[in-house]
């Protein structure tokens, strides 16, 4: 990844970028939030921080903002509870699904604590902060209607400002991701 190029990408399309993250701030953000920055998200935090309407911002930690960053944090949770409550969706690795509705809901949300867990990039784009290792896809997430949407990063962002077009994602390099590529497929 070239964190450079994609902070060139981010000013080309508008997108004011604040300077990077510090060791300290990167500290404080993943215990206030229980995350890790995969490598390659860190990287480019570290070189600039992308600022506005869509982006988390990370470095504000006031309590409104924290409540802000929680909740993105947890939609994705929420959308797969509220497709399991309102349109009948049972991931089958989770094995039968309950017969009622909130006992569901409950086995869910145990279940969704072991799979990988995403964190906001853009908008309902996510990243898995698992495995801690460069080259993670990003995924849209709305409810469970769940697509890659990049292989990494840069394809990511390449295809986001419409530099590279969705069908060009080169399928065969998205890394496989435990309970996501089963949703995205």
């Amino acid at each position: 990844m070239n964190a450079a190029a994609i902070v060139e990408r981010f000013r080309r399309h508008g997108v004011r970028c604040d300077r990077g993250l510090t060791t300290e701030e990167f500290r404080q953000i993943e215990t206030l939030y229980g995350l890790r920055f995969p490598p390659d998200l860190r990287e480019l935090l570290t070189h600039a921080l992308p600022a506005g309407e869509g982006f988390p911002e990370w470095r504000n930690f006031s309590v409104n903002n924290q409540v802000r960053i929680h909740s993105r944090l947890r939609a994705p949770l929420e959308g797969i509870l509220f497709d399991i409550r309102q349109n009948a969706f049972w991931y089958e690795g989770w094995g039968e699904r309950p017969r009622e509705t909130e006992a569901a809901a409950a086995r869910a949300v145990r279940e969704y604590a072991r799979v990988p867990r995403l964190i906001p990039i853009y908008s309902h784009r996510y990243m898995p902060e698992s495995p801690h290792e460069a080259g993670n896809p990003v995924f849209s997430v709305h409810q469970t209607d769940i697509i890659y949407y990049g292989a990494d990063l840069d394809e990511y962002f390449g295809i986001e400002f419409r530099e590279k077009e969705y069908a060009e994602m080169n399928a065969e390099r998205i890394k496989p991701i435990a309970f996501w590529k089963d949703l995205a497929s």
